[in-house]
């Protein structure tokens, strides 16, 4: 069922059901937000997509509001932008924003608003709430000073995760992200899959061991699939000098993950630059392992192959597959093991 609204004067049909902010974005019409995810339970905690509502008093989150016929709505009137200022000031106001040293300087939702308004001196007094910097793990790096209590790590951990680690604690200005009897994040039942980190729209939760790596803007990002399982989770290699310096998803990449990834995806990257790691075949001679190219490699195992068969018959050879490969990369490895060494004997990592 559609529903007719006008928004900034421009009249609008969308399905019933949808709220203002996903009505607008449809139609171009970009209404700016903090605590909203498409992947989460919308909140209406930050107050900075409110909009003005025709016939309301009060103006209204529009990430929460549902669209109704004939709603006339303003999402940048003189009342929306001087309330949206003065929520970004007051977020400015209670915490240690400083941007110069903050891992997320330009990958930064907060950062943003506050340059879309313009704001370049605050209303209020800075007062940070003095938190130690939570750096119990080698992977995610908390600065609850940075925190603007969106929520947004909260609702990952519980709604898309459901890992449930994560919940707003204590009341009033003493309100804080917590994990269980307010332990850190070593000592929690956290998993660390990064669904926080990745969720974050400012520099409270960051991964540590990407600091000082590279800035947003130094950061090429090269898609690929995951090759830690045959999932086929899709990530982004974030490439600094010819380094990977961290891993991260988006949601706008789509199935299978829609931006989520498990710990090893996210943060199990260090083998890529290893000094162990091996980068060319080895065949091994007299005890002793030489380097060889792929031709060489290839030619050297195809070899032996038609030496068992020959000697043995095609049932001394058997082949295990593996998850880190994909179904079709599986498919193709039993139809060599069947078609070409002539034998049944495949079975898979998973089975075992």
């Amino acid at each position: 069922m559609k529903v007719k609204l006008t928004i900034d004067g421009k009249e609008i049909a969308t399905s019933h059901g949808n709220t203002i902010l996903m009505a607008a974005r449809r139609a171009g019409i970009e209404i700016p937000t903090l605590c909203y995810h498409p992947r989460l339970p919308a909140s209406g905690a930050c107050r900075v997509c409110v909009v003005e509502i025709e016939g309301r008093a009060a103006l209204g989150a529009s990430c929460a509001i549902p669209v109704a016929d004939d709603m006339v709505v303003q999402t940048r009137s003189p009342r929306v932008l001087e309330a949206r200022k003065l929520a970004i000031e007051l977020l400015l106001a209670s915490g240690d924003h400083n941007c110069l040293t903050c891992q997320a300087n330009g990958a930064c939702g907060l950062q943003e608003r506050a340059y879309e308004l313009g704001i370049e001196t605050l209303a209020f007094a800075v007062q940070s709430p003095g938190y130690p910097k939570d750096n119990s793990n080698k992977m995610i790096e908390r600065d609850l000073n940075k925190c603007i209590l969106c929520g947004r790590c909260v609702r990952a951990c519980n709604d898309v995760q459901v890992n449930e680690v994560l919940h707003i604690g204590h009341r009033g200005g003493k309100a804080k992200i917590v994990t269980a009897f307010d332990r850190s994040y070593g000592d929690s039942q956290c998993v660390f899959c990064g669904e926080c980190v990745a969720l974050c729209p400012t520099g409270a939760l960051t991964e540590a061991g990407a600091k000082f790596q590279g800035r947003p803007w130094d950061l090429k990002k090269v898609r690929t699939t995951c090759a830690y399982c045959g999932t086929g989770c899709q990530l982004d290699l974030n490439v600094h000098k010819g380094r990977v310096v961290k891993v991260t998803s988006d949601y706008h990449h789509g199935v299978p993950n829609f931006g989520s990834l498990c710990t090893k995806g996210r943060f199990a990257y260090d083998f890529i630059h290893h000094a162990d790691r091996l980068t060319t075949p080895l065949i091994r001679e007299k005890g002793a392992l030489r380097e060889v190219g792929w031709d060489e490699a290839l030619e050297r195992v195809a070899g032996q192959f038609s030496e068992i068969k020959a000697k043995h018959g095609p049932h001394a050879l058997a082949v295990l597959a593996s998850a880190r490969c994909t179904n079709e990369e599986n498919y193709l490895l039993q139809k060599f093991t069947r078609g070409v060494l002539g034998t049944n004997n495949i079975d898979h990592c998973a089975r075992l």
